[in-house]
Parts: structure tokens; C-alpha cells; sequence
């Protein structure tokens, strides 16, 4: 039987980090696969720390972004490949659906995490949740590429929590307890000292996830992660 898989679309390096860190390391830990694909560098866009520097040049900063994005995916477990497709916009392409698409495949994700489908403060976001629901698609059809690899199921795919969270008029149906992933999660912020002013910010959205979780299911939980479900779940008991 194959490992169970997750699979992670982000536009950003830092994204799964800060909104989904807690959902890879528990994974991870638990010994299931999971795999990031991270569509561009955040090089424009999500560097303010790198663009400070004297002689900060975009290749200068899309490898620093690479380096921290690498090492975070380390901490938390997980492998990573990057598309290098840019930000602030990010334009998607057929080849990049194709690729995603075959990533699907390769990885057979049980479940996939990727952004909110709305957010007015970051066009980015919504484009990788696209992208993501597309492949997800296109990797079920069994006339796309025919061959062994064709049959896939679908995956429930999960939105992590956008950083304006009642502006994407986002609804999340479920917290994630991460309080045994927290620290690793903690520590993978501190690979990323391009935004060191996010660290604080997102501490303190798992501490008020972890008292919502706490409260919906009377049981301790300190941190929590908010997400919201894309598609129906198909259950054989509500229990």
C-alpha cells in the first residue's frame, strides 16, 4: 500500500509556512509523504527584507528565497520543487497545469492544501488555488495521458487560512490541533528572516485558532491552524 500523501500548492515561500506549517510537520511526523510545490520565489512581491540590502539584484533574491524556502520544507518534513514562474502577478501557463498535473499523479495525494480562493489584497493566492483545483481535475481524467498512472481518485483539498482573513470572506470548517507540531513549526519561521515582521502576527493566529478549536471540541488545544474544506466530504458515518 503507498504512503499516505500530501501534497501543498503555494505561491509563495513563505505561505506554507506560515498558514500550513502545522498541518506538514504533524504529517510528516506521522510518517506520511509530503510534497510542496511552490510556484514562484515571493522575489517582487514578498522580500522586503532582501530588497534592503545594498546590491540586492531579483536573482540575489530569488536564491536567498529559495535557500530559506528549502530549509523551512526541511524542518517541517517535507520535500519541495519550485516552477521559478514569478510573482506580483503570477501567471500560470498550460505547462505549468501540465506539470502540476503530473504531480498529482506522481505524488497521489490523499489530501491537498493550497490557498483561499479569494483575496483582494493578493491576486497570487487565488491564481495557485486555480491551479490547484485545475490539476486536480485534469489529474482524474483517464483520457489525459492514458496509461497505468491515468486512474487517480479525488483528493480533498483544503484552503489554509488567508492572512486578511474576513476580507477573502473566508469560513473555515475546520481546526487543526498542531500543538505537538508547534515548535517545529516555530522554528521553521525562523528560516525565513526576509519577514521577520509575520512571525509575531502568526503566533498569534494559531493561539486564536487553538482557543477556537479548544472551544468547539472541549478538548486542550493551545495552537491551531484554520481550514476550510473545497469540496464535499464523502463519509460512511458522521462519527
Amino acid at each position: 500500500m503507498p504512503m499516505p500523501g500530501v501534497l501543498v500548492v503555494t505561491a509563495h515561500p513563505g505561505d506554507f509556512v506560515w498558514r500550513a506549517g502545522g498541518a506538514i510537520a504533524l504529517h510528516a511526523a506521522r510518517g506520511d509523504s509530503v510534497h510542496i510545490v511552490c510556484l514562484s520565489f515571493g522575489e517582487r512581491g514578498e522580500s522586503q527584507g532582501e530588497w534592503a540590502k545594498p546590491g540586492a539584484t531579483l536573482e540575489k533574491v530569488k536564491a536567498a528565497r529559495k535557500v530559506e524556502a528549502e530549509a523551512a520544507a526541511g524542518i517541517l518534513g517535507a520535500t519541495i520543487e519550485f516552477h521559478d514562474a514569478g510573482d506580483y502577478p503570477l501567471v500560470t501557463t498550460p505547462e505549468m497545469l501540465d506539470r502540476v498535473t503530473d504531480t498529482f499523479r506522481s505524488v497521489k495525494p490523499d489530501v491537498v492544501l493550497t490557498h483561499a480562493d479569494e483575496d483582494p489584497y493578493n491576486l497570487d493566492h487565488p491564481t495557485a488555488n486555480r491551479l490547484a483545483r485545475a490539476a486536480r481535475i485534469v489529474a482524474q481524467a483517464a483520457g489525459h495521458k492514458p496509461g497505468p498512472d491515468a486512474v487517480y481518485r479525488a483528493p480533498q483539498l483544503y484552503m489554509f487560512e488567508p492572512h486578511q482573513t474576513e476580507m477573502c470572506r473566508f469560513r473555515p470548517d475546520v481546526i487543526l490541533n498542531i500543538d505537538s507540531a508547534w515548535e517545529t513549526k516555530r522554528r521553521a519561521f525562523e528560516c525565513l528572516p526576509t519577514q521577520t515582521h509575520l512571525w509575531t502576527y502568526y503566533e498569534r493566529v494559531a493561539l486564536n485558532r487553538g482557543q477556537q478549536g479548544a472551544r468547539n471540541s472541549g478538548r486542550k488545544m493551545t495552537y491551531g491552524e484554520a481550514y476550510q474544506r473545497g469540496f464535499p466530504e464523502a463519509l460512511d458515518a458522521l462519527r
